[in-house]
């Protein structure tokens, strides 16, 4: 890898843009509330989908991996193709096919299938997500003031709204291929209505091209591990709280997507009121609380596996992932040394390795042990996030 010279390169452009503020800011929430329910529709049918296919633990966990295969195989592309191309466009491209690519997980009937269709999904769903933090940096500035962990927090209510939709889906004994297409008609119809009002790009003012690879910098792959350890914990949360209370919780059927929506919740309220406590406390101080409190949350659910103190516990970890993420593409963002959308996808090139490697964790430690144990690693995560955060000078 060679290092880039910082060089002029194309940035989304808020000079003479025709909408308003509060305009700008709905049509991109709204974009990641569409990129949340999209996700959600997916993770709401793990469940039925690995009974349907007669799915061991291990299985899953291996299959599992094929979206984050998907997602980091994309990484360098998709930072270039922002950087070159813009958010903006790269949005109106990306979120379509990532619609699309929903559709078709619920055509599986094998294993290799699913994960055929998970590795689509993983790919269509990184070209959206490096372009819409991009367009989230850029709306932010245009804004005046912090605003990103808002955004992530409509992400976080269109996962809870596709997890609601997922249990209707479930209860109307609908298949997991009609859900998801109700699901990208609705994602489509609000691409139509919302692309043209973010923000655009304008053409660099250099021909010559970025590179493919960037020299990482000590403190983009910091914050990529403090990432890597919140996204575990997601991934955990998304691809396994179904499985967990209806395997170890033992809640009823009707219950087992609880965990999942408890998570959802206190994730989306912790992000929208993330940009007052960052403004009071810092960002530094949060993060290393929300590493605290997901590691008591994980506990409690493994300590005392019952649906009441594990829908709490599940509730604690929502509120300490909440602004990591956020909070971690926001610094990468304002990197002065290279392009926001290269510096965004340096960090998710590390962070998503626990997306990687934490869902097909948990289904190996469950093979060996039960996964009890297997939430119990994941738990340690947030006490590795308030030890890195406390080294980092560079977070205020």
């Amino acid at each position: 890898m060679s290092e880039i010279i910082e060089t002029p390169v194309l940035q989304d452009s808020f000079q003479d843009h025709p909408y308003s503020k509060k305009r700008v800011r709905l049509a991109v929430s709204l974009f990641y509330f569409g990129q949340g329910i999209v996700f959600a529709s997916w993770a709401s049918r793990i469940p039925d989908l690995k009974a349907s296919m007669q799915l061991s633990d291990a299985a899953l966990g291996s299959i599992l991996l094929a979206l984050p295969v998907g997602q980091l195989l994309t990484m360098p592309i998709s930072g270039r193709l922002t950087t070159i191309f813009g958010s903006r466009r790269m949005l109106t491209i990306a979120t379509p096919l990532y619609a699309l690519a929903l559709t078709f997980i619920g055509l599986a009937t094998a294993g290799w299938q699913l994960a055929l269709c998970l590795f689509l999904f993983g790919v269509t769903g990184n070209l959206c997500n490096i372009a819409l933090n991009t367009q989230g940096v850029s709306g932010e500035k245009y804004y005046g003031k912090p605003i990103m962990t808002s955004f992530h927090g409509a992400w976080s209510v269109g996962g809870f709204s596709g997890a609601l939709i997922g249990l209707l889906m479930i209860n109307l004994e609908l298949s997991p291929y009609i859900h998801f297409c109700i699901i990208a008609l609705l994602a489509w119809m609000h691409i139509t209505i919302n692309y043209r009002y973010l923000l655009g790009g304008q053409k660099p003012t250099t021909t010559e091209k970025p590179k493919l690879f960037t020299k990482p910098q000590g403190v983009l792959v910091q914050l990529g591990i403090i990432g890597f350890c919140s996204m575990a914990t997601e991934g955990a949360m998304f691809d396994w709280s179904g499985v967990y209370f209806k395997d170890i919780v033992k809640a009823p059927q009707a219950l087992v997507i609880l965990g999942y929506t408890s998570f959802m919740i206190m994730m989306a309220t912790g992000r929208f009121l993330g940009d007052k406590v960052i403004t009071k406390y810092g960002r530094k101080r949060l993060l290393q609380v929300s590493g605290v409190i997901i590691s008591i949350g994980m506990f409690t659910s493994v300590i005392f596996p019952f649906l009441i103190p594990s829908v709490f516990g599940f509730m604690l970890v929502g509120i300490g992932v909440s602004g990591i993420v956020p909070m971690v593409y926001s610094i990468a963002g304002t990197n002065t040394k290279v392009s926001p959308g290269i510096a965004i996808a340096m960090v998710s090139g590390v962070s998503y390795f626990g997306f990687l490697m934490g869902p097909p964790l948990i289904g190996y430690i469950s093979a060996l042990s039960s996964l009890r144990y297997s939430y119990a690693v994941i738990g340690c995560f947030g006490i590795l996030i308030t030890a890195i955060v406390a080294k980092i000078s560079a977070i205020k």
